[in-house]
Parts: C-alpha cells; sequence; structure tokens
C-alpha cells in the first residue's frame, strides 16, 4: 500500500482503488478481559450475533493448502514413527503435485524423533511442501531450527482475553509487548515468523487484533522480511454467515486484516477446527475473502473435533478454480488405506472422499439408478478422480438392481465388454437367499466371498465364466 503526501488516500494493492486511510486502530487497554458474555455465556450454546455489514469476496491469485499433519494432528493421535512421517509426507508432495497446492508442512522440533523427521523430509529434496516448524519462544528452540536450516516458523500468540489475562495472567498491552519481542528474536536469528493469532473468534478485533497486526507489519517492514499471520478459530466458533457480526465473522476477519492491518493475502493463512461443524466451509470462506492460505490436517485429525481435513480442501480448491492445478487426488484414497493399514486408524466409513462407504449405495431404487446411469447416485467419476468405484453394499434392502450392481462392480464385468442385468434369472435366484438370510434375523451386511459362493450355487456356469473372464 502506498499512501499520497497527505496521508488521506493511499492506492490499496488488494482492491487496485484508492481508498481512505482515516483508520488507525490504537491498542484498547483493559483493567478487566472482554469475554464477551453476551455471546459465550458458557452455560449456553454460544450464540452469533449480527450488525448486516458485508464485505467484498476477494479471492487471491493464488491460493494454497498448508499442512498441520505432524503438528497439530499428531497431538490428538498415537505417535507416528519417523518412517510413518516420511511416508504420509511423500504422499502429501505427491497430492500437491508440481505447483506445490499443498505448501507448507509443519513439525514440531521438541525431540530427537521429531528432528529426525524433520532431517529425513528434507533429505528427499522436495520444493513442496516446504517443512517449517512451530516452537517455543527462547533461544534454544531458535538454535534448533537453524541447525536444521528451515527458514519458518510458528510462534504462538495469544490474542483473546481468555487467554492474556485469564491463561498467562497479563494484560493485553504487556502481551503485546512481549509478543512483539519474542517476533523481533525470531527476526534477528534470520528465521520467518508466522504469528499463530490463538483463539481470533473471540478476540477483540479493533482493541488488539488489528493494533498487534499492524505492529507486526511494522516490524516486518523494518527487517525486510514480511510477517505471516494464522489466524487461529481454536474453538471453532467462526461463521461463515452474511452480515454475521465480528468477532466470529470470518470473512470480517480476513478483511480486517487486510483493509485495516495492510496485511496482504499471501501471508494471512486460516486454521480452523470443527466443534461446530462449520470447518470445510469457514476455510472456504478464508479462501474467498482474501486468504491464501488455509491450514489443516490429513483426515482432518487434531484437538477434540480436529481441523480442517486436508482432502477435503483439495477437493474445495478444485471446485473452487476449475482445475486441480496438478494436483493426484487419486492420492486421497492411498491416505485412507494407509492411515487404515498401517496406523490402525479408524476411519468413519461414511467420511466425505475418504470413508470405506461414502460411495457405496445400500439401497434398491439407487442401486437401480446406478445401474442405469451411474451420474444418478454418484457425486462425480470417483473412479477416475480418487481411484474408488461406486459400489453397492448388498443387504436387504438392495434388491435385483444391488446385487447387479456387485457383480458388475466385483468382476468388473464394464471393463471386459459385458454386463449383468438385474433380470437375469440367477440374479432372483441369489436374491431369495439373500431375504431368507434376512427373514431369519441377519443383521449384517453381506460379504464378498458370500456372495460369490451364493452365485456358484445359483449358476455355476455363470460362476466360472465370471471367475475366469
Amino acid at each position: 500500500m502506498h499512501k499520497d503526501q497527505a496521508g488521506e488516500l493511499f492506492f490499496s494493492e488488494n482492491t487496485n482503488l484508492l481508498e481512505q486511510a482515516a483508520y488507525k486502530y490504537s491498542l484498547q487497554e483493559r483493567e478487566e478481559p472482554q469475554l464477551y458474555r453476551n455471546l459465550f455465556e458458557y452455560d449456553s450454546v454460544p450464540k452469533v450475533s449480527f450488525n448486516h455489514r458485508n464485505v467484498p469476496i476477494n479471492m487471491p491469485e493464488q491460493i494454497w493448502i498448508t499442512d498441520t499433519t505432524f503438528r497439530d494432528g499428531q497431538q490428538s493421535t498415537s505417535p507416528f514413527t519417523v518412517e510413518q512421517i516420511v511416508d504420509l509426507f511423500k504422499m502429501l508432495h505427491k497430492l500437491g503435485g508440481k505447483n506445490g497446492i499443498v505448501r507448507q508442512s509443519e513439525f514440531f522440533v521438541y525431540t530427537e524423533k521429531d528432528r529426525k523427521a524433520v532431517e529425513k523430509c528434507l533429505e528427499l529434496g522436495y520444493e513442496f511442501p516446504e517443512v517449517t516448524s512451530w516452537i517455543r519462544a527462547n533461544e534454544k528452540d531458535f538454535q534448533i531450527i537453524k541447525d536444521l536450516g528451515l527458514k519458518e516458523t510458528g510462534v504462538l500468540v495469544s490474542c483473546s482475553d481468555y487467554h492474556i489475562y485469564k491463561k498467562m495472567g497479563l494484560t493485553r498491552k504487556t502481551a503485546l509487548e512481549k509478543y512483539l519481542g519474542i517476533v523481533r528474536s525470531v527476526l534477528e536469528n534470520g528465521i520467518h515468523p508466522r504469528c499463530h493469532f490463538e483463539d481470533i473468534t473471540r478476540a477483540d478485533f479493533y482493541g488488539f487484533v488489528v493494533p498487534f497486526a499492524s505492529a507486526l507489519k511494522e516490524l516486518g517492514d523494518e527487517y525486510g522480511v514480511p510477517v505471516k499471520i494464522r489466524a487461529c478459530d481454536t474453538m471453532g466458533y467462526g461463521v461463515s454467515y452474511p452480515g454475521a457480526a465480528l468477532p466470529r465473522s470470518v470473512q470480517g476477519i480476513i478483511y480486517g486484516l487486510q483493509h485495516y492491518a495492510g496485511i496482504s493475502s499471501d501471508m494471512i493463512e486460516w486454521h480452523g477446527h470443527n466443534d461446530f461443524y462449520k470447518v470445510v466451509t469457514n476455510a472456504s470462506t478464508a479462501w474467498l475473502y482474501g486468504a491464501s492460505g488455509v491450514n489443516c490436517s490429513l483426515l482432518g485429525i487434531g484437538e477434540r473435533t480436529g481441523n480442517c481435513p486436508l482432502e477435503a480442501m483439495a477437493i474445495e480448491y478444485a471446485s473452487l478454480r476449475g482445475s486441480t492445478d496438478g494436483m493426484d487426488l487419486s492420492v486421497i484414497t492411498e491416505i485412507a488405506r494407509y492411515f487404515e493399514d498401517e496406523l490402525s486408524y479408524e476411519i468413519p466409513p461414511r467420511t466425505p472422499f475418504v470413508g470405506r462407504d461414502f460411495n457405496v449405495t445400500r439401497a434398491g431404487i439407487h442401486a437401480d439408478g446406478l445401474l442405469k446411469n451411474e451420474e444418478i447416485y454418484n457425486i462425480f467419476n470417483t473412479a477416475k478422480i480418487l481411484n474408488r468405484p461406486a459400489s453397492v453394499a448388498v443387504d436387504v434392502h438392495s434388491g435385483l438392481a444391488g446385487i447387479a450392481h456387485w457383480l458388475n462392480r466385483f468382476y468388473r464385468l464394464e471393463e471386459r465388454g459385458i454386463t449383468v442385468d438385474k433380470r437375469a434369472p440367477f440374479i432372483q435366484t441369489m436374491k431369495d437367499e439373500i431375504d431368507k438370510l434376512y427373514a431369519d434375523g441377519r443383521t449384517t451386511v453381506m460379504g464378498d466371498a458370500e456372495l460369490e459362493w451364493m452365485l456358484m450355487h445359483a449358476d455355476l456356469e455363470t460362476y466360472k465364466k465370471f471367475s475366469h473372464i
């Protein structure tokens, strides 16, 4: 941003318009913390307030995903081994593609294992994802970062009065001075700081967040190193509703950081949690209104309800941009299977894109539609995009069409130039046997081996033909 000599107007590089430069927010010190008890009463569900102020959509020229699987994510699961971290890092690289849509991945560096994992990932020589860290603000950790050769690190700078007054026992003024001292130390050690504005959706936006962000920008300008801001919706309070008021408005936060603190899109990153089921929508909203980065974890692992699922934002990227821009989305399935098979992580079966049943139908009427045209009941070509063909689980509700669809999929008949019609006599025989099982009290889904056995007994010649094509 370039102000004119009178200081009244400036040309915004964010909007490419002349804008008033009269908005300068100063730190508002308080004796008592601002806890927004009208919104966060604690003994009731948090409230969403509206002021009917809307800000313009401002999609950045470039948007990307950053990863926190090995930092925030790993805090909620059994610790990964070095080998597992390296395996997953390779998959992140493959998923993000040559254009680096998965731009960075952050690591702890506290233990010998953490540092070994960082070294092994650096040895791969990938440009993307860039290996970054998250540290405590002390000289020992600064030295670790320098020894490892990392260029960027995250630093915790909690910004709500819940944290400043009630957790740290500080005031806004003393907190700001402490934070600026920490960031100055990071800069003096030749490291790029990424400031994690913890609990931003309960913070006084104009009384602390904007003055602090403005001070960080000035500090970055002084050292010639831009300071990145990660807006952390630590408790998942963010909302994307048009006209919602701060501190909960996602678009208001992103707009305000740009418009009032002068932070550019490439220096703004959104980090959300899923406490209120809003994590994906909030991350997309952050992109739409000016944040270049959204911070995620694989399968959404993380504190409490978890982070934003990285695989969800990969799909969201393709949806918003109309292109994968080099991403290999089939790696999403590879990652899911790795979590289940190598990490013994249980993915809820109906989880979008990664659950084993996400594109599986049980209803007979849906199976009939799939049999006639897969597009009717499948969200997109999951076989081509995710290497996950649409399928049918056979149970009491599947009907003739469900059994026919299972046969076509299981034996890959379409690939071989033949398909089974639901009116084939042996399918009716199989259905009669299945109906009898459920009438006798069965409650579980039919297994593939059971269905093969039924086909063999219903029509041995067809079974031999399908099995040996």
